[in-house]
């Protein structure tokens, strides 16, 4: 069975085995997260030694030239030194402030130590202690300044219970990314914008209606926002002010099946790009009923999150 040299320590793989998971069988700690391949969470960057193809899709170029893999999904052929990911992957922050934006959700704002450029609208993981990582939407611009997140409290979230109870202004944390390809890409100004997201599904869409306005988009931008209860919705006044400030941006909050409001509100969408991003199951019947209702499947935008395997 292949050898897996991490550090000073080594471990041998069981049968079938992925590396990360024969990394924490040996109690080796590990960055990890979804545990699926989605979240990128868990990168480690291969020194010696052939990772297989399969452990690289969905990594940059630059990445994956480096050496770059997701041991979660890796089952080598033959031994393998690894190695932590370098500081153009993973970036020292510290929290600037943690802002409850409703009962259940949390704004919190990193500063950063380092250059991180990204686009509105993509994610990144966040990176806690030694091995705790969750992927969070980034609800900034760049020009914003600090990084903005929108973090929902989870039941038994390890990570949501840090920030929620636990963290401070001014503790150290790490930030791995970006990735994501539900971004706002200039170009077709006078193209209408649908973005439709449920609970924390809002924060890259506030960042993607900002990065639209800022870059002088001027055809109409439809933003609905669906939560079960009325205290789910947040950020009301400064969307509601938004849209007072541009005519052609409408925010429509609602409590009612979002997909039934976005139907109602606009039944055709012929010519639309659309974003889309909440829950992964009402993220596939929006994409579904989005299509059907017109729009091009290429110009249907969504980022797949899957909750946390541990």
């Amino acid at each position: 069975m292949p050898t897996v040299t991490f550090g000073n320590r080594s471990c041998e793989l069981a049968q079938g085995e992925t590396v990360l998971d024969g990394l924490l069988r040996h109690d080796i700690p590990a960055v990890h997260a979804c545990k699926t391949g989605s979240c990128g969470s868990c990168m480690l960057r291969a020194v010696s030694g052939q990772v297989p193809e399969v452990s690289q899709i969905g990594l940059k170029d630059a990445w994956r030239a480096r050496g770059y893999f997701l041991p979660c999904v890796c089952r080598p052929t033959e031994d393998i030194e690894i190695g932590e990911t370098a500081g153009d992957i993973r970036v020292a922050a510290r929290i600037a402030s943690l802002v409850p934006l409703s009962g259940n959700v949390l704004q919190v704002r990193l500063v950063l130590d380092g250059p991180f450029e990204f686009r509105a609208g993509q994610y990144l993981t966040l990176i806690a202690g030694d091995t705790l990582a969750r992927s969070y939407s980034i609800a900034s611009i760049p020009s914003d300044g600090p990084l903005e997140l929108h973090v929902r409290r989870m039941p038994n979230g390890q990570m949501s219970t840090w920030l929620f109870d636990d963290a401070h202004e001014g503790d150290a944390v790490r930030i791995q990314g970006p990735s994501g390809e539900c971004f706002y890409v200039p170009g077709r100004p006078d193209q209408p914008l649908l973005l439709v997201g449920t609970g924390t599904g809002l924060a890259p869409l506030y960042g993607i209606v900002r990065d639209a306005l800022a870059c002088g988009h001027r055809g109409p931008i439809h933003l609905f926002h669906g939560a079960l209860r009325p205290e789910g919705l947040y950020l009301v006044d400064e969307l509601n002010a938004l849209a007072a400030a541009h005519s052609n941006f409408t925010y429509t909050p609602t409590t009612d099946p979002i997909e039934r409001a976005v139907a109602g509100s606009i039944p055709k969408l012929d010519g639309y790009r659309a974003f889309v991003c909440g829950d992964p199951a009402v993220v596939q019947l929006l994409k579904r009923k989005i299509f059907l209702a017109g729009a091009a499947m290429r110009e249907i935008h969504a980022d797949a999150f899957l909750p946390s395997a541990a």
